[in-house]
């Protein structure tokens, strides 16, 4: 009888058993004993350096330090950049993700999210001598976004004739504004919030524009095929929900006492696509 050659018997088994199946990347945390989280790392207040330890902290890093001890795993933190998220976490660099990460529905064709566990303003902000009132009067000119993120999305597809212009981080883009290279920037509420509160010693005050450009829900990104994963971290989310803890992280970073003194006016619930 004539033999098969090896990669023809492997085709077949395939048609017979079908794919061989995934690993459990649920189990694989748990088998390694660390949660490896994505976090940017220079966005105050969600994940950022303590100026004393030079540790990173924040909202986001708290939510991503209350998985891992779920999971009964120690966390470990991988900063990244905006533009890196998804490729980081498509090819396997960290587990999740918590890094400013906005739903969009592009995003979602290529990730999981988690249950909405932060809801942002995307504001505009400019220069207060340009006497800027809202987003539309930047029609034609000049704002600045980071790369790869929602902002710059969101800035092109909602200010007319505008030309984009992207940076690294939120940093840079501080000084592109102040400097006089960009008329505006689109950022996270909270980020331009902090902004406007340093800058007003500074020769080039700042004005956060009305009404908002656009609002997101953040999610914790993850593989689709992980739904092991995905389904353990909604349950620890709605924990945390249902026990008080999100809403003392809130207030933490940004409740009275902080420079943002926010109220909170969202719950954690499944982000509606």
């Amino acid at each position: 009888m004539r033999k098969l050659p090896l990669i023809s018997l492997a085709l077949a088994a395939l048609a017979v058993f079908g794919t061989p199946a995934r690993a459990d990347q649920l189990a694989d945390i748990k088998q390694k004993g660390t949660l490896v989280c994505g976090t940017l790392g220079n966005a105050e207040p969600f994940s950022f350096p303590n100026p004393q330890t030079r540790e990173t902290q924040g909202y986001d890093v708290d939510f991503c330090g209350a998985v891992a001890k779920a999971l009964g795993v120690k966390l470990e933190l991988k900063l990244i950049a905006v533009a890196a998220r998804i490729p980081e976490l498509m090819q396997g660099r960290v587990d999740v993700l918590a890094a400013n990460l906005g739903w969009t529905p592009e995003r979602a064709q290529q990730i999981a999210y988690s249950d909405s566990y932060f809801v942002s303003n995307q504001m505009v902000t400019a220069r207060r001598a340009d006497k800027y009132k809202t987003p539309a009067d930047l029609s034609g000119k000049r704002v600045a976004a980071p790369k790869g993120s929602t902002s710059e999305a969101g800035a092109r597809k909602l200010i007319p004739n505008v030309t984009t212009v992207t940076f690294q981080d939120a940093p840079a883009l501080f000084v592109a504004l102040q400097q006089g290279k960009v008329d505006a920037v689109v950022l996270s509420e909270l980020t331009l919030v902090k902004w406007k509160s340093d800058a007003e010693a500074s020769p080039v005050p700042l004005d956060i524009l009305q009404p908002a450009l656009f609002v997101e829900p953040w999610g914790i990104g993850m593989r689709k095929e992980e739904t092991a994963l995905i389904r353990k971290v909604d349950e620890v989310l709605s924990g945390m929900e249902k026990s008080g803890e999100a809403a003392k992280i809130f207030d933490k970073y940004l409740g009275a006492g902080t420079p943002y003194n926010l109220r909170r006016t969202f719950k954690i619930e499944p982000i509606k696509g």
